[in-house]
């Protein structure tokens, strides 16, 4: 199998790299976090590359690029720990896209597509933890017109969102709406995430919303997939880039006169650090090629992938801090923020434990050393 990147993926790796190098750098991040946690502006800088209609249709203005292109994207804004949610704008554009009226597919993809509208999913509730088919959010139909009434926690970028993609029970059954946060009925109550993005508490109070599918547990569970997939490849630019701040920072730091890079006790942690971002590396192709897969083996591919991955950020970001000692956790110094951005990752999507028994779960009668 080629895993070699074809020339327009590595033109794509390159501008965005390009872009967060240059565009993005620490400052302008904790200058972000400072007023918010998220900015219009950076979103828009996203855009222009043409970012948020990575997953649109060329039809919709869109660039028509698949799950690979995602990766590439993903995998280079996580070296910057961009805070601005273009993993929710590839969900949302591909939910949309996958199971959208046409309605709302022209009222919203190329708006989308151009930045100029910004769509996330609101899901989260409490006591769900990560059970998808868990919701309490109510829908009402009365003369054709749909209502919700509930409550979404943890909603990323909630209060700067134009639209919210938002699972609700119709009678027995998950269906998936789109609400404007201009309606009636939407209250957002904002506040600040781990790695100091911007997220917040949705409440809808018989809230106006358009159904989007009736079918909402299949576009949901879609949803996530594609975002544990963008997850696992930003996961990789950050282990990357924490790996080598650390190596950086050892090439410098002297003990006894000697640079601590050449003790061999540290070396032997560095190449296992590297061995776990390698595995890491390795399931987010696996995770992003099932992306298009059947639901049952996708789904079941994510959970295998975002196992590795919580172990790799895990493992990688302990040793990071353990490795640069007491500068490692303050906030002045770069790496104590990939270190926190890495334990939140661990913890979207489904956390470790979780993805494990997932995995279990979803085993064959025939899986086993004997298979």
């Amino acid at each position: 199998m080629d895993f070699d990147f074809s020339d327009d993926q590595e033109q794509l790796r390159d501008a965005v790299h390009k872009w967060v190098d240059k565009g993005y750098d620490f400052d302008r991040r904790r200058a972000i976090a400072a007023s918010g946690g998220f900015d219009r502006a950076a979103y828009t800088e996203l855009a222009e590359l043409g970012l948020t209609g990575l997953y649109v249709s060329e039809a919709q203005g869109g660039m028509g690029m698949g799950p690979v292109e995602g990766m590439v994207v993903m995998e280079a804004l996580g070296r910057g720990i961009v805070m601005e949610p273009l993993t929710q704008t590839l969900i949302t554009s591909a939910v949309l896209e996958g199971y959208g009226t046409d309605a709302l597919k022209t009222a919203w993809l190329s708006r989308i597509a151009s930045g100029e509208a910004l769509v996330v999913l609101a899901h989260q509730e409490r006591k769900g933890r990560y059970n998808l088919s868990h919701c309490a959010t109510q829908a009402k139909e009365a003369a054709n017109a749909w209502s919700l009434t509930g409550v979404k926690h943890m909603v990323p970028a909630g209060a700067h969102a134009d639209a919210y993609l938002v699972p609700a029970m119709i009678g027995s059954t998950l269906g998936l709406f789109l609400v404007e946060r201009s309606a009636s009925g939407v209250r957002t109550a904002a506040y600040a995430t781990q790695d100091s993005a911007a997220a917040a508490d949705i409440h809808l109070d018989n809230t106006p919303a358009q159904l989007l599918s009736r079918d909402g547990l299949t576009a949901l569970e879609h949803a996530v997939d594609i975002g544990i997939a963008s997850l696992c490849a930003e996961a990789v630019g950050v282990m990357d880039k924490t790996m080598a701040i650390t190596i950086e920072y050892m090439n410098t730091r002297k003990q006894f006169n000697t640079v601590i890079a050449s003790f061999q006790a540290l070396r032997h942690r560095v190449a296992d650090m590297k061995m776990q971002l390698e595995l890491a590396r390795s399931m987010s192709f696996y995770a992003t090629l099932k992306l298009n897969a059947p639901s049952d083996e996708r789904r079941s591919a994510m959970a295998r992938a975002k196992y590795q991955l919580g172990v790799s950020m895990r493992f990688v970001g302990q040793q990071a801090v353990q490795l640069h000692g007491g500068i490692g956790v303050t906030d002045e110094y770069i790496v104590s923020h990939y270190f926190k951005k890495l334990t939140q990752l661990e913890m979207t999507w489904g956390d470790t434990l979780h993805q494990l028994g997932e995995v279990s779960e979803r085993m064959q009668d025939t899986a086993g050393v004997f298979a």
